[in-house]
């Protein structure tokens, strides 16, 4: 009962206690609605009704539903409804303008010149004097989506030009090749791109600064773990660079310390980004993705847009391989962005999540998320290379590797490991053979690591002995011969190691040394991958390919 008189006695409640006026308290009964409202009496006699209260309907009957509830003792009364937001399409919003998305017309896929990509005639002449006239399939694709402001995903395999592909747009935009240069003491960061090791670090920014030129090599600078710190911040302030290129944990920390600005970044990118998923990047990146591009009250700008937290920066992803965790952070951290290919372009949202495929079913019917998924990871490997593997036991494996060295006249070699002792091992047992080898990991201290990759370029040690640090972004273009003497976790690690060789249309050969009880890791891959493993043996000096129990003789 105390309920059901709750639920028939309506308080009117108004601001007539602050001005002195009456309030009228009302009841309403069971045939009417309940309805919770507030008004002032006026001094003038007019009759009080819900129109004159602004309400469209003075009375709402009552179903025989509520009749129930009332009788029983539920309440009635309506919690108001969330109002929901109005959406204004992103084409009205005053900060970044879309063009309407012409995947037919987007990226001239046959060109056969920089000038072709809409590159300023500056740039376009200094490519010229480094050597570079004719751009790379990647490169073809991904400059025109960047220049035409999209967010994108480049996935291309190693060592086809994935860097210039997207520093060529930005340098047309913020660098001195634009005609209408901003004067450099009114000019921020403009463009931060982070990378997950100190190595693709360096290597950007040494692509950057060749393409700049030893004038304007300054205006790129670097924030990379293991270099003093100190002097990095003192070469923020005193060169004002307009594009900075570090690892997730020192553009963090020096951000932190407010002596990195990166709210009026126009540009994010995120090189080899399914690394930069990884746990131990997870604080790091959060600052990035909060700080980058993020200006000032730029969020009562951008929540015209279907997603109001949109910064105004740029956001671009480049990988080798794309799995779909990475296609997940570039829809949460992007706005519309697309898969950019060697040869096509396509928006992420097109591709689904892939799900478990049953026995009965093949991939292209039950699962078109898993079949998009494959054909990615088939376009991350080099087409230049040859794939081989060679089945020994674990104590053979150093001398294997020996073995297929000579067989292959390989001149410059990258042997892969697991473990950091094992590692060691292995280059003592070589040395022991009379081979130049050395080891490179991350124990090793910044200096000793530079040392060894200048002797690796010079041709000094013929077999460099590391693991899955210089996986990614080690550009040796000499690299003739990538060995595994230890298997790779998964398909993704096969494609960035053996992507050490092969670069940029040259030739290499790829050799993974197993056991017997790891072939069937090695077919798995095969199948990902979608690429031809072929089984082998080294005898005489030479290499010979087994297939169908016949050995076949090739030539070293």
């Amino acid at each position: 009962m105390p309920a059901l008189a709750a639920s028939r006695v309506l308080l009117l409640v108004g601001d007539a206690i602050s001005s002195g006026k009456s309030c009228v308290f009302s009841r309403v009964t069971p045939r009417y609605s309940s309805v919770r409202f507030f008004s002032r009496v006026s001094n003038e006699s007019e009759s009080l009704t819900l129109g004159s209260l602004g309400f469209k309907r003075e009375v709402q009957t009552t179903g025989g539903n509520e009749k129930n509830k009332l009788k029983k003792g539920i309440s009635t009364i309506e919690v108001p409804k969330r109002r929901e937001k109005k959406v204004i399409p992103r084409e009205t919003s005053a900060v970044r303008k879309k063009e309407s998305v012409d995947l037919a017309a987007l990226a001239p896929f046959a060109a056969k010149s920089f000038s072709e990509l809409g590159l300023p005639p500056l740039l376009v002449e200094r490519l010229e004097k480094e050597g570079y006239k004719v751009p790379t399939d990647v490169q073809a694709a991904a400059v025109p989506i960047i220049l035409k402001d999209h967010d994108a995903v480049i996935q291309s395999y190693t060592g086809s030009g994935k860097t210039l592909a997207y520093i060529l747009p930005i340098l047309s935009e913020i660098g001195p090749f634009k005609t209408d240069v901003e004067p450099r003491a009114k000019m921020d960061v403009q463009a931060v791109v982070v990378a997950p090791s100190r190595e693709l670090g360096m290597q950007i920014v040494r692509e950057v600064e060749k393409i700049l030129g030893p004038a304007d090599k300054r205006l790129v600078q670097q924030l990379v773990g293991g270099a003093n710190k100190s002097r990095q911040e003192e070469a923020l302030k005193k060169n004002k660079p307009v594009i900075v290129v570090g690892t997730p944990g020192r553009i963090a920390e020096v951000s932190a310390t407010g002596k990195l600005h990166t709210h009026s970044c126009r540009y994010l990118v995120l090189d080899e980004v399914d690394e930069l998923l990884a746990f131990n990047f997870r604080e790091d990146m959060h600052r990035i993705l909060e700080h980058v591009g993020r200006r000032s009250g730029a969020g009562q700008n951008v929540t015209n847009g279907p997603k109001g937290r949109r910064a105004e920066r740029q956001t671009i992803m480049v990988s080798a391989t794309v799995p779909f965790s990475v296609i997940r952070a570039a829809r949460s951290w992007g706005y519309d962005p697309l898969l950019v290919q060697a040869k096509s372009v396509v928006p992420l949202e097109s591709i689904p999540a892939p799900t478990p495929v049953t026995r009965s079913e093949t991939p292209s019917e039950s699962n078109p998320g898993a079949n998009m998924q494959g054909q990615a990871q088939a376009q991350c490997l080099p087409p230049s290379l040859t794939h081989y593997y060679s089945v020994t036991r674990l104590q053979h494996k150093v001398d294997t590797l020996r073995r297929c060295i000579h067989a292959l006249d390989a001149k410059c070699v990258i042997a892969f490991m697991n473990h950091t002792k094992q590692l060691k091992d292995a280059v003592f047992k070589l040395e022991a053979r009379g081979m130049t080898a050395a080891e490179l990991h991350g124990d090793l201290n910044k200096l000793t690591r530079s040392t060894i990759l200048k002797k690796f370029k010079n041709g000094d040690v013929r077999v460099l002995v590391t693991n899955e640090l210089s996986a990614r972004g080690l550009d040796i273009p000499e690299c003739d011969l990538v060995v595994n003497l230890e298997l790779p976790t998964d398909s993704i690690h096969y494609a960035h190691r053996a992507g050490r060789t092969g670069r940029l249309g040259r030739r290499g050969n790829v050799v993974t040394i197993c056991e017997e009880s790891e072939v069937f890791v090695v077919k798995k891959m095969q199948r990902q991958l979608d690429v031809m493993i072929q089984s082998c043996e080294f005898a005489d000096g030479k290499l010979a390919v087994i297939e169908d129990e016949k050995t076949v003789g090739i030539n070293a």
